[in-house]
């Protein structure tokens, strides 16, 4: 399972920046994926001289800001998308970045280089062939569009059942669509819908405008506990073991085959979108085995 960093990773790749980052210098700040900068101005280079601030979450994106010499606030924002990942060094490589412009290898290739004052930093690198990863550096964090447009944050105290009732009954649509809609809830992905539809015992393809007052209340419940409790799980683990710890706390993500922890159903998976999902038949579908989308209609 290569899954795409969500909510709890980035929050855990977020503390972890700001705890070993802040107060920090940048001296190099280099790009070797030209394709992952989407940004020019101000240029990757403003970030040389810079002092660290801290850094801090978006949904899915990270966000490392510094202060400029001439006391102008930047920040450098990433998304990891699906083959991206953060890999601190206590001792950075001094050898010069040399910039590409693509490239097909599946394996991590190296997309930026931060190194700071006292020899630390950290690599964003990508695996796959399909290079997603997108790195800007700007003034303010609502400059990137992906951020200004984020839904409500979970974990926050706007995410209430009102808010999640009225985002249910904005237009009729699948709930998995839904969870995983950045625009509607900030930082829930392909696999953490999996996890919360899984506690919360509903169907991935239940109609939002389906979801009588109780069911809205066990949903929003599902949603913050399942998210909580995977950031507490994560919390304090360096960036290197944060990808195995998530795949260990899956109870039906990326599990097609195995024993429901719950039940003990065979786990199913079925196509959704650009991705596949996985779910339990007896937990979620009254014991229905979802049809697959591509092949015929779903069942609801």
């Amino acid at each position: 399972m290569r899954a795409m960093p969500e909510l709890p990773e980035v929050e855990s790749l977020a503390r972890f920046l700001d705890q070993r980052a802040t107060g920090r210098t940048v001296v190099v700040a280099d790009v070797a994926a030209i394709a992952a900068l989407k940004t020019f101005d101000p240029p990757v280079t403003a970030l040389t001289g810079c002092r660290v601030t801290g850094a801090a979450r978006h949904g899915k994106w990270l966000d490392l800001a510094v202060t400029a010499p001439d006391d102008g606030a930047l920040h450098l924002l990433f998304h990891l998308a699906r083959g991206g990942w953060l890999r601190w060094r206590d001792q950075a490589p001094t050898t010069p970045v040399m910039p590409r412009l693509g490239g097909s290898s599946r394996g991590a290739v190296l997309a930026l280089r931060v190194r700071f004052d006292d020899g630390s930093g950290f690599d964003l690198t990508e695996a796959g062939t399909r290079k997603r990863l997108a790195v800007h550096v700007v003034r303010d964090p609502r400059d990137v569009e992906q951020v200004r447009t984020l839904g409500v944050e979970p974990l926050s105290d706007g995410f209430t059942t009102d808010v999640l009732a009225a985002l249910l009954a904005r237009k009729n649509q699948q709930i998995k669509g839904l969870l995983r809609d950045q625009g509607a809830i900030a930082g829930i992905g392909n696999a953490y819908s999996d996890e919360i539809l899984h506690v919360a015992r509903f169907s991935p393809f239940k109609l939002t405008r389906s979801f009588t007052p109780e069911e809205v209340a066990a949903l929003h419940e599902a949603t913050v506990t399942t998210l909580r409790s995977a950031v507490a799980a994560s919390a304090g683990k360096p960036a290197a073991e944060l990808k195995d710890a998530k795949r260990a706390g899956m109870r039906v993500h990326g599990r097609t085959g195995e024993a429901c922890p719950v039940c003990g159903d065979t786990v199913r998976e079925v196509s959704f979108a650009d991705r596949s999902l996985q779910y339990c038949p007896t937990c979620q579908t009254g014991g229905q085995v979802l049809a697959d989308r591509r092949l015929s209609r779903l069942l609801k």
